[in-house]
């Protein structure tokens, strides 16, 4: 499970708007065994992310939360996001190119191809990642719930 904390700013019916609390990085920036992620995170800006949840823990405005994600979301969701539209560049290329090689030189023909292909891409990943299954399994929800101001 990936999880992070975060502090609930607004209900929104069965939803909450949330504002993640922790800082970048594991916490080991200052020791000699860090890695310094978390210091390049403060370097290229801090900005708290707010992102929506389910309430599934009924938590008021104020609480601290515990936000989880599915095992296996964030790669579905990242290879869905990223080949997919380079899968389709890549067959639009070639496609075009043949396609389009008596009309036009074959590097236009590609070019032309690439782009209608990568559009595609975007457009399919957009329908598939809305879609029912994806929305129910890729929805973060609130699993614990500590008291108003308490980590």
């Amino acid at each position: 499970m990936i999880e992070t904390r975060a502090i609930v700013i607004r209900l929104e019916g069965e939803e909450a708007l949330v504002e993640s609390v922790q800082d970048g990085g594991c916490g080991n920036c200052d020791s000699a065994n860090g890695c310094g992620s978390g210091k390049l995170t403060r370097l290229f800006g801090n900005k708290p992310r707010r992102f929506r949840v389910e309430n599934a823990a009924n938590a008021p405005v104020g609480a601290i939360v515990s936000v989880t994600l599915a095992e296996g979301v964030l790669l579905r969701s990242a290879l869905l996001m990223y080949l997919l539209p380079l899968f389709l560049l890549l067959a639009g290329a070639m496609y075009g190119a043949q396609l389009l090689n008596g009309v036009w030189n074959a590097d236009t023909g590609a070019a032309f191809g690439a782009l209608v292909g990568l559009v595609s891409g975007f457009v399919l990943a957009r329908k598939l990642s809305t879609g029912m299954h994806m929305r129910s399994v890729a929805r973060p929800v609130t699993s614990f719930a500590c008291e108003a101001g308490k980590i």
